[in-house]
């Protein structure tokens, strides 16, 4: 079946844009360096470029694009990354993990640190794409939303899974089927970005907050509450308090959470929507209990013991980053040995005790215990198997769908 991709962005994913690099999830710093959701975030420059352009209609390939593959002649991996999202040495100079794939296997890696939001990389990358065209990298981490428009668009090679036994083995079960890369024939995660319930002790008496409901209707809690500007993540809380599920409902279960959400901004129950700047005023309990980024709070519980998280009964959102080859990539094979290698348990530790996000590679525990026992221990690191059984993911969108939904959700928030 063609799947084609709209050519212009509304003003309302535009804004939706803007809310992420301003203070949502692209204004993050490293460890709580959360990845852009829905339509992503842009540079000015990026969004005016974006809304100019377009993305060009394409027709998703079933297998995607082969290409030659010279890893055999040419020990090289070109790898595109995020800043500040690996591991590195004390004085800089050194990304360790990176160091000993070279070591081990002979094949040098030409690590970039040149993504710094989903949508001003895929408008570098995308003339190439679109044209047939070798971008010049092998290995690169895009959200999942990206990730899977370009899988959509037929722009990412089918990966080996002779090349993969320790991604295959070791993938996480909560990450194994994502609905826009079922069985991950075209990607593996490279971390997890949970969304959670976190609230401040103090603020609340000592009270424990685990629900969105006791957000959204505790009169005790009424103008100290607020949710996220990231229409997937309150959404989707919204909808599994609901009973609903993100990943599969309908235009009117998405109404109806906006609907619950728009009953609790008139009571004035919902304090404020935020980015990450929710932060500062859960530390100091302006706000009592809020909807929040798992990747804040591993630092925040590091300043501050009266922050604490929870997870609903009913379950909470989670995306992911995730390593994808380009097509027309000149060395798959050295790409597809590189991300089996981050799925090495003892690696994975390495990486996972660096950046503090969610680690998707199953026993790395014990690995992760010997480098620091409390990170071992963080459910928001290495979530327990109780916790993985409650993820869930929003489902993905139409281009009509996205546009409809960010208009109402602009609506909602006050944007």
């Amino acid at each position: 079946m063609e799947q084609y991709e709209s050519d212009r962005l509304s003003a309302a994913q535009m804004a939706a844009m803007r809310r992420s690099l301003t203070n949502g999830r692209a204004a993050m710093t490293r460890r709580s360096l959360l990845r852009a959701s829905g339509v992503g975030a842009l540079t000015v420059g990026g969004l005016a470029g974006l809304s100019a352009c377009g993305i060009p209609p394409a027709k998703r390939e079933d297998q995607g694009p082969a290409s030659t593959d010279f890893s055999a002649e040419e020990k090289v991996v070109n790898f595109s990354n995020w800043t500040e999202y690996m591991d590195t040495s004390e004085d800089g100079k050194h990304r360790p993990t990176l160091e000993e794939f070279t070591k081990r296997t002979g094949i040098t890696v030409k690590y970039t640190e040149d993504i710094n939001d989903n949508v001003e990389f895929f408008g570098k990358i995308k003339p190439q794409l679109a044209a047939g065209q070798d971008t010049g990298r092998d290995l690169i981490i895009a959200t999942d939303w990206l990730a899977s428009r370009i899988i959509r668009l037929g722009w990412a090679q089918k990966l080996d899974p002779a090349n993969l036994p320790h991604a295959f083995t070791n993938l996480s079960g909560q990450f194994r089927n994502p609905d826009w890369d079922p069985g991950r024939a075209y990607s593996y995660p490279w971390t997890g970005i949970p969304v959670v319930i976190a609230y401040n002790s103090k603020a609340t008496g000592g009270r424990k907050v685990d629900s969105v409901s006791q957000l959204l209707d505790d009169p005790e809690l009424k103008g100290r509450v607020s949710f996220l500007t990231e229409m997937r993540d309150t959404i989707g809380m919204t909808m599994l308090d609901m009973g609903k599920d993100p990943e599969k409902f309908t235009d009117d279960e998405f109404d109806a959470a906006v609907a619950r959400l728009q009953k609790a901004v008139d009571t004035k129950q919902i304090r404020r929507f935020t980015g990450n700047d929710y932060t500062a005023d859960l530390s100091k309990g302006d706000i009592a209990a809020c909807v929040a980024w798992a990747g804040d709070l591993v630092q925040l519980q590091a300043d501050n013991p009266d922050v604490k998280f929870a997870i609903p009964a009913v379950g909470y959102m989670a995306g992911t980053d995730n390593m994808l080859v380009p097509a027309k990539a000149r060395h798959k094979a050295n790409a597809e040995r590189l991300i089996d290698y981050y799925y090495e348990p003892p690696v994975a530790a390495r990486l996972a005790a660096y950046i503090n996000f969610v680690c998707p590679v199953d026993g790395v525990r014990e690995e992760l215990e010997k480098i620091d026992p409390a990170l071992a221990s963080n459910t928001l690191i290495l979530p327990d198997k109780a916790m993985a059984a409650k993820s869930h993911a929003f489902r993905s969108l139409t281009s009509e769908e996205e546009t409809a939904y960010e208009e109402k959700f602009a609506k909602l928030i006050g944007a």
